[in-house]
């Protein structure tokens, strides 16, 4: 049986964010369909952005040649490293670099060497782009390596893509689920490790939850400039529990050779899933959006019962 054909972004009028999903295999793969997408946006006029693994980049520089001039690279295992980072601070700034243009992302954020404890929130990412983005003049192509990644990860590409792209050409997604998507990857946090710290606060002793964080952060001889930057994270997370979250919450910190890991919890529970995901207007505010962009990695689980949220720093 056919597959019935997904409109083109010209065909769709309701909405003009398109959200599409590359499913490639190997390195030919990769190319063939990212250089078409460059290429149709270099025929539009459409301001163009990368932003993939390494290698990947390093791929397109090479095959674009001089064209690459003309084209936005990042590295997303540096600039996406934390999912919640992606939508603010990579998406959305280049978009609001170009105000007016319909724009173009090659946006790749899963791939094989992909955490577990990370890929709850690339599949919160994939899934809430459609929310954060609709209504946006551009047009998002994710990769996914059929040949690398497992079953698990390409049917969540199914679920949080509206449309999928192959060798067969454009068709809508069956298992298009984006709010299910974001529900699964809402999981429970690990138990920290024996020898974490604990300390309940209150109002009056957030001084106690800024001098504990950094006396995690000296332990572990992060340098200052992310002690300081841990901290106002920290911060905000324990200010939030106080003002949504019950009026007291309770911190727990740890270290281990690769990361510094500070996690508050509170009574609260958190139902609008976009918060922290989008950039408060004209460059104002901190917010949990500066949480994101602080931190290397922030997970959250949250239920009617309380919400955890866990920051890591690396050292």
């Amino acid at each position: 049986m056919s597959r019935p054909s997904a409109p083109t972004p010209s065909e769709r009028v309701a909405d003009p964010f398109v959200h599409e999903a590359l499913l490639y295999e190997g390195v030919v793969g990769f190319l063939d369909g990212t250089m078409k997408f460059i290429y149709e946006g270099f025929s539009l006029d459409e301001p163009t952005l990368v932003a993939a693994p390494a290698g990947n980049v390093t791929l397109l520089r090479e095959r674009l040649g001089a064209f690459a001039d003309g084209v936005a690279f990042l590295d997303m295992q540096e600039a996406g490293r934390n999912p919640g980072r992606i939508i603010p601070w990579v998406l959305c700034k280049f978009m609001d670099k170009h105000p007016g243009r319909r724009v173009r992302i090659v946006a790749q954020t899963v791939w094989p060497e992909r955490t577990a404890e990370e890929y709850p929130g690339c599949v919160q990412h994939e899934a809430m782009v459609n929310i954060a983005l609709a209504g946006r003049e551009a047009t998002l192509l994710c990769p996914y390596d059929l040949a690398r990644l497992d079953r698990r990860r390409i049917d969540d590409a199914h679920r949080t893509h509206p449309t999928m792209v192959d060798d067969n050409g454009r068709y809508p997604s069956a298992a298009y689920d984006p709010q299910d998507a974001n529900r699964s990857g809402n999981v429970p946090l690990s138990e920290p490790p024996a020898g974490a710290t604990t300390l309940r606060f209150e109002l009056e002793s957030l001084v106690d939850v800024r001098r504990r964080v950094a006396e995690v952060g000296l332990d572990a001889d992060l340098v200052p400039d992310r002690i300081v930057d841990l901290q106002s994270a920290v911060n905000e997370l324990a200010t939030n529990s106080i003002q949504h979250g019950g009026g007291s919450g309770t911190l727990r910190t740890w270290y281990d050779d690769e990361r510094v890991v500070c996690e508050v919890r509170d009574f609260g529970h958190v139902t609008n899933p976009m918060i922290g995901r989008l950039r408060p207007p004209h460059g104002r505010g901190r917010g949990l959006v500066m949480v994101h962009y602080l931190a290397d990695l922030v997970q959250r689980h949250t239920s009617t019962t309380g919400t955890a949220t866990r920051i890591h720093v690396l050292r």
